[in-house]
């Protein structure tokens, strides 16, 4: 199990006129994440420089948490909901290891 929280930041391409919809389902997905004490921070953002694009930052407890969640089924319902919606797969930098700051733990 990892020391430290983990940080992930990832861009997901929505099909053409589909950005809506998309950051609506990761809304959805976000909403969900208030019962997982493991997950720090779950946001979810847009910019008007690219009409297709939604970024979604996490903070988690562990790698394994965030593993855990993608297993439970109403994160599963949510990820085949949204698949449709997907143009580009998730654009993802490193996954950073937190060392503090505000609102890291």
């Amino acid at each position: 199990m990892s020391d430290h929280p983990i940080v992930m930041h990832a861009r997901l391409g929505a099909k053409e006129g589909k950005r809506d919809a998309l950051a609506a389902n990761l809304l959805r997905a976000a909403a969900t994440m208030d019962a997982a004490t493991a997950c720090r921070l779950y946001v979810v953002s847009t910019t008007d420089s690219d009409p297709n694009g939604v970024w979604v930052t996490e903070i988690w407890d562990s790698p394994e948490d965030h593993a855990a969640s993608l297993k439970q089924p109403e994160t599963q319902k949510l990820i085949a909901e949204t698949m449709p919606l997907i143009a580009e797969f998730p654009q993802r930098g490193p996954t950073l290891s937190v060392l503090g700051g505000k609102g890291a733990r």
